[in-house]
């Protein structure tokens, strides 16, 4: 594959669970021929297909524009868990930091695919209970009005970290422990966390979906049983 039909990759969220996983399959994926992480916190990563962006404040990304030119696709995985902050911070971070770096994205790179680690149960219709659910489903109506050429919404259930890690609360501990009973029972009710991080690079650089496309638990199961199936 020669350089110039390499894609430029954005990626926010690098040092999360998923983003880690995608910035390591991006560096690792030879149709990805540069990697630009938007980070709060330095990573500790160093690859010659890598920018590191320190950017503190998602509230404005203003200043993001020029990094932010030229870009092929972008994958967004910031986000945070339910009761690990208050609702107005949750709300801030699922929707306000969203919409503002997407305004930035497509002003600078208007070309650009977008991927959007959202959730099982996502609500756009605003009338669900739970604020998880009504906000992201708020970020994806934003995102799908954005003017993006290709939105691509992904909507994991428990997403298993694969690697150990302290987890945000109990029930995530419960599902931790059961995973292989749960896994058996509830299939298309789990996914590994470094599957969906592949699935959203692929996605994302190839940008064989034009307009706004969902990905539910299911269907991305389905692309990674793909994905391994042609590597066999």
């Amino acid at each position: 594959m020669t350089p110039t039909s390499q894609k430029r990759l954005v990626l926010v969220g690098a040092t999360g669970m998923v983003g880690a996983y995608a910035l390591r399959y991006a560096l690792q994926n030879a149709t990805v021929g540069s990697v630009t992480a938007i980070v709060r916190r330095k990573l500790d990563i160093s690859h010659p297909k890598l920018q590191e962006v320190l950017h503190r404040d998602f509230a404005d990304c203003s200043s993001l524009s020029q990094v932010l030119s030229g870009q092929d696709a972008a994958v967004f995985c910031l986000g945070a868990y339910t009761g690990a902050v208050s609702d107005a911070e949750l709300r801030r971070i699922t929707v306000d930091y969203t919409i503002e770096f997407a305004r930035v994205l497509r002003g600078s790179s208007p070309n650009a695919a977008f991927a959007f680690l959202s959730g099982s149960g996502a609500d756009p219709t605003g009338r669900s209970r739970i604020p998880f659910a009504r906000y992201k489903g708020e970020a994806e109506n934003a995102l799908l009005a954005a003017g993006f050429p290709s939105v691509y919404l992904f909507r994991p259930a428990y997403i298993y970290p694969v690697e150990p890690r302290k987890e945000p609360n109990f029930s995530y501990r419960l599902l931790r422990a059961i995973y292989p009973a749960f896994q058996l029972l509830f299939p298309n009710q789990v996914i590994r966390a470094d599957d969906l991080a592949r699935a959203m690079v692929e996605v994302a650089v190839q940008g064989t979906h034009r307009g706004g496309k969902v990905f539910e638990n299911r269907d991305i199961r389905a692309m990674v049983k793909r994905a391994h199936q042609s590597t066999a």
